[in-house]
């Protein structure tokens, strides 16, 4: 076997892995679970620490000492805590490996630690086959207490007697008959154990990176062929708002021409002033008066206007976070960091999602070319900031009065104008306890600034950096954002 393959350990490995480590008198300091396919024992002898990895994984099953620290999880897997319970201060007794019923002189990769604890005896027993590697742990007469891997096929479940070759316990291991086996030279200098170690680090190393850059890569082309799909969709809808202006021309006709319109009539014909005083013919809700009719078209403007507006920041967004998507496609190749590449495939996932006003909770206005999002709940502000709001955007909040927060959609290479920054300001008076008062002031600053409360209710919020804004509330400033309208006067100072 080439020693840079990898693969199991056979017995003779195995004989010398358990030699150097000289496990019987160790006392087991503590147990822990980095990944759901290996164990890690930490050992105490001889005044000194030592650690010694137990991996179960289909690919690469082996034990030897480990001399790098793995990851612990916050929260112990299951085996781990099993083990921790019955073998945690326990001080192991014999560590050997099982010998082949037919010829004494061969091993069969199952490997039994006794641990002593008090009056308890354990049996840890490791079976080191490939896709039947397991870990058990036994009471000393045999009857499994519970398994790394729980197989009923097999009989590897709590309270049944445990066969460490298998149910036909008493047939030999086919692969040892006629094959002589050897310790192999592996590459790098100290002892068997170090140098496996560094052997399959450098492996599952490899494979980690190779299977994160796959993910990475579906992921990505994933979202990129969504995220292209959307915008496709959205330019569409983008040109059937063209003819927006229209409904506001025809409600100025029907403005100019109130005097001939008679209730319950279906259209009118009048001189269209906007195009060479051509005749034209406008369609009419007979259940309407005259000026209702004409607050209808230009009622209709201003949602298509607000629609529109809408959809090219949505448009805007897409293509921005499409850029993005592209420029890691193109950097994939050359970053060879396993984690940068989990990070980017978890990234392109989240970006597949467009924004939609209708996934969107709270409420939304738009100041022109802004849009700003007002989170009247606990649970909406939280949604808000977990999954809607990026760290350029902007948080306004009504100083001293409880209330919603108001963000501002941050717009690539585009600062905050101070006519949006007086509408989220006072949308953040109007949605709070002051609204009562007519004016009042607002703190802001940039969501990446904020930080999160410890023990505070659900959205509660810490500003840093914040500024100062003081403002008077404008019923037409209210009503224009409510309309989606155009920009009014500024009625507030900074």
């Amino acid at each position: 076997m080439n020693p840079a393959s990898g693969g199991s350990l056979n017995w003779k490995e195995i004989d010398l892995v358990l030699s150097e480590l000289a496990l019987p008198g160790s006392l087991v300091q503590e147990i822990h679970q980095p990944r759901h396919d290996r164990l890690v024992l930490h050992l105490f002898k001889a005044g000194a620490h030592g650690m010694v990895l137990i991996s179960l994984s289909p690919r690469f099953p082996r034990m030897h000492g480990l001399t790098e620290k793995l990851p612990n999880p916050g929260k112990p897997l299951r085996f781990a805590s099993f083990l921790r319970a019955h073998i945690r201060g326990g001080r192991i007794e014999t560590a050997d490996q099982l010998r082949s019923p037919s010829d004494p002189s061969l091993g069969e990769r199952i490997v039994r630690i006794t641990v002593r604890r008090g009056e308890d005896v354990r049996l840890l027993w490791v079976r080191l086959w490939g896709a039947a590697a397991n870990a058990v742990l036994t009471d000393e007469s045999g009857f499994i207490l519970d398994a790394f891997y729980r197989r009923p096929k097999k009989g590897e479940i709590s309270g049944a007697p445990f066969a460490p070759r298998g149910k036909e316990s008493e047939k030999p291991r086919k692969a040892s008959a006629g094959i002589e086996y050897s310790v192999r030279e592996l590459p790098g200098e100290g002892s068997f154990n170090e140098r496996l170690e560094a052997l399959y680090r450098d492996l599952e190393g490899r494979g980690d990176r190779e299977r994160a850059a796959a993910q990475a890569e579906a992921e990505l082309e994933m979202s990129e062929n969504k995220l292209l799909s959307n915008l496709e969709r959205l330019r569409a809808r983008l040109s059937e708002y063209g003819n927006l202006e229209r409904f506001r021309e025809l409600g100025d006709l029907l403005t100019s021409n109130l005097h001939l319109v008679g209730r319950g009539e279906r259209w009118i014909r009048v001189d269209d002033f906007f195009h060479d005083n051509t005749v034209v013919e406008i369609e009419l809700r007979p259940e309407l008066t005259p000026a209702q009719n004409a607050e209808s078209y230009y009622d209709r403007h201003r949602k298509a206007r607000l629609g529109r507006g809408k959809v090219q920041d949505e448009i805007e967004n897409l293509e921005m976070t499409l850029s993005r998507i592209r420029a890691q496609r193109a950097d994939l190749a050359a970053n060879p960091d396993p984690q940068s590449l989990v990070g980017v495939a978890k990234s392109a996932a989240r970006a597949r999602k467009p924004l939609h006003e209708s996934d969107m909770p709270g409420l939304v206005f738009v100041s022109p070319p802004f849009r700003i999002i007002v989170g009247r709940t606990a649970a909406e502000n939280d949604e808000l900031l977990r999954k809607k709001v990026r760290g350029n955007d902007w948080w306004f909040h009504a100083r001293d009065w409880p209330g919603a927060y108001v963000f501002v959609k941050a717009q690539a290479g585009k600062s905050l104008p101070l006519e949006t920054m007086l509408d989220a300001a006072t949308l953040a008076v109007h949605f709070s306890k002051g609204k009562t008062s007519g004016q009042g002031d607002v703190y802001y600053t940039m969501v990446k600034y904020l930080r999160r409360a410890k023990g505070a209710r659900r959205g509660t919020v810490l500003p840093t950096q914040e500024k100062n804004l003081h403002v008077k509330l404008d019923p037409a400033r209210i009503e224009r954002l409510k309309a989606g309208g155009p920009q009014p006067g500024t009625s507030g100072k900074p």
